[in-house]
């Protein structure tokens, strides 16, 4: 089911996004939620070429599975950010 939100645009962003959408032929909803679906993958998510490095690192997939191991015993202790 789908959602409805509320985005505060100024009219220079509103006419920029409008402006984007338009040009390819889609509504300005559509363009912004891919748009923010791209960051989010760009953003979040490890792309080929780069699982493909970690999956032949042995030494680095060993101190994952052990970094992971850690965490779900709660061993170790967590440094905040200064």
């Amino acid at each position: 089911m789908s959602k409805v939100i509320t985005l505060r645009l100024s009219d220079k962003e509103y006419k920029r996004i409008s402006a984007a959408a338009e040009i390819e032929h889609r509504p300005i909803s559509n363009f912004i939620t891919m748009g923010i679906l791209k960051e989010i993958e760009k953003s979040y998510y490890v792309d080929s070429i780069e699982m493909a490095q970690i999956k032949s690192d042995k030494r680095l997939r060993e101190k994952l599975k052990s970094g992971y191991s850690d965490a779900k015993k709660r061993k170790g202790k967590f440094v905040e950010k200064i």
